[in-house]
C-alpha cells in the first residue's frame, strides 16, 4: 500500500479476504476505509476495468519465465497506462494528464 495523506480514503468491496489485515494497515497510515454498496457493480466498474487492462497488457501479455520477471515488468506497464494510454472516460486524456488538470483549467 502506498503512503497516504491526511484525507486519504480506501474504497474496497465487502469481501472477507484479508479484511482484518487491510483494516489494520489502513489504520496505521491514517486511511479511512469505506465499503462499497453490496450488489452495486457500478461502484467497482472502473477498478475492475483497470485490473482487466493490466491483465491484458502486462500480466498475461508476455511469456515471463518467472514471477520476478513479471514483477519487474509491472512498473513500465503502469507507466505506459498512466502516461500514454488515452481513456474515453477521461475525454481522451491520459490518467496523468487528468490528475495534473483536475480543475479543468489547464487546456
Amino acid at each position: 500500500m502506498l503512503t497516504a495523506g491526511p484525507d486519504a480514503v480506501s474504497c474496497r468491496d465487502n469481501g472477507t479476504c484479508f479484511k482484518r489485515r487491510w483494516a489494520e494497515a489502513c489504520a496505521q497510515r491514517g486511511v479511512a476505509v469505506r465499503k462499497t454498496r453490496p450488489y452495486r457493480p457500478q461502484t467497482n466498474g472502473k477498478v475492475e476495468r483497470f485490473i482487466r487492462t493490466l491483465l491484458e497488457l502486462w500480466a498475461y501479455a508476455y511469456p515471463y519465465t518467472n514471477e520476478r520477471e513479471r514483477a519487474v515488468a509491472l512498473a513500465p506497464a503502469l507507466e505506459s497506462y498512466n502516461r500514454f494510454r488515452r481513456h474515453r472516460a477521461l475525454g481522451g486524456l491520459t490518467p496523468l494528464q487528468r490528475v495534473n488538470n483536475l480543475s479543468g483549467t489547464n487546456n
